[in-house]
């Protein structure tokens, strides 16, 4: 009898700490148990952490760090600056095969950030990335129909 009052219910919006999505993005989603877990999140903060963890008492050589935030979060960027300017739809094989390496990097930036809050690495990374994600949503947000819906892809 419950089932069948959940079936024709209202789908119901999960915490936005779990999901940061509308439920019309909730495709970018998985479903654990009732409550949508944004797909993305669920694998890049656990594996941050653990890298982090990882990074305690570590000093890499510096072009290690270079590559960890700097090369490392790249695809992930690209990703969402390409599904902006509609170059390509929402895949979400893709987004973990970006997320991982993106989780590596942000562990990493983490653990520097925590040896010296005002590194200028991960700055540097932070400002120049969060730049770049800003003015292609900004640019979709100023043409929403300028976005196109490429399944090849």
């Amino acid at each position: 009898m419950r089932r069948q009052r959940e079936r024709g219910a209202v789908e119901r919006i999960s915490p936005l700490w779990l999901a940061h999505h509308y439920p019309e993005d909730y495709d970018r989603c998985v479903r654990i148990r009732r409550t949508h877990v944004c797909r993305r999140c669920l694998v890049l903060y656990p594996l941050a952490s653990v890298v982090l963890v990882l990074s305690f008492g570590a000093s890499p050589p510096a072009w290690v760090d270079v590559v960890a935030l700097v090369v490392l979060p790249l695809p992930a960027l690209v990703e969402l600056v390409g599904e902006q300017l509609g170059r390509w739809r929402y895949r979400p094989t893709r987004q973990m095969a970006v997320t991982v390496p993106l989780a590596v990097g942000l562990g990493r930036g983490f653990a520097r950030y925590l040896d010296d809050q005002a590194d200028p690495l991960f700055w540097g990374v932070v400002v120049g990335y969060t730049t770049i994600a800003l003015a292609a949503l900004w640019w979709r947000w100023r043409h929403p129909g300028g976005r196109t819906r490429d399944a090849s892809v």
